[in-house]
């Protein structure tokens, strides 16, 4: 059960990251300012803080442990 769950787990992620590279090759153009680019590092930082911590939960899944 939990090997199912776990793989339903990465399609999911896996499914989110081609939405992301998708919507990432329809660039709109550089940011129009400083500010703009500063909000994009920082959404993109906790993006990516939020699927580093998806995987290492997969991880111990796959491992057997319980969160």
């Amino acid at each position: 059960m939990a090997d199912e769950l776990a793989m339903q787990a990465i399609g999911r992620i896996e499914r989110a990251l081609a939405r992301i590279e998708a919507a990432s090759e329809k660039t709109r153009g550089a940011p129009r300012d400083d500010g703009e680019l500063i909000a994009l590092r920082e959404v993109h930082q906790a993006l990516r803080g939020k699927v580093e911590g998806a995987i290492v939960h997969i991880d111990r899944l796959l491992a057997g442990e319980r969160a």
